[in-house]
């Protein structure tokens, strides 16, 4: 595919940022002109955030800083709405197994009600990452877990520091 076209938006909390999210945003950027990361500051399905939006922000601004094409704003509003004041034409997300597609082909419907004139676009997860989440990558780094491969180094390093916790070797 030699021609990119528009402006698309890659919404997500991004809480944390796993390599599945860049590799969707990467891929993003290579069809469309200009790509928006949209990190929503309050998501709704998430009780709480581990970073703050400012901080979930920075993370991600240094993993695609060598996509010239890429921008990354936090946004506290409706999705469609963040995409039009984005001059976006369309919403790109990964889709990862049949419980993404239940709940991204709701969030169709209700986007496409609201904004007939923005497209949702799905890409498939690569398959070295159609098994992570950003809510198992926080239950991994709460035991300690190695996050290689699955969260960027400096992710996975401030992930401990806030969620990990002491390993007593004892079983209760």
């Amino acid at each position: 595919m030699d021609e990119k076209g528009g402006t698309a938006v890659c919404p997500g909390s991004y809480d944390p940022v796993t390599l599945g999210h860049l590799d969707i945003i990467a891929r993003a950027a290579h069809v469309f002109d200009r790509v928006v990361v949209g990190v929503v500051d309050h998501p709704v399905r998430k009780k709480k955030t581990v970073f703050t939006a400012e901080e979930r922000v920075v993370f991600l601004e240094s993993e695609l800083e060598d996509l010239g094409n890429v921008q990354v704003k936090a946004f506290d509003t409706l999705l469609v709405d963040f995409a039009r004041q984005n001059g976006a034409k369309a919403i790109v997300k990964g889709l990862r197994a049949i419980s993404d597609f239940e709940y991204e082909f709701e969030m169709n419907q209700l986007n496409r009600k609201m904004a007939p004139d923005i497209e949702s676009l799905y890409l498939f997860s690569a398959p070295e990452f159609t098994f992570l989440s950003s809510s198992g990558v926080k239950e991994l780094a709460t035991f300690g877990a190695d996050l290689t491969g699955m969260v960027p180094p400096s992710v996975a390093v401030r992930l401990q520091e806030a969620l990990g916790r002491p390993r007593t070797g004892k079983i209760t």
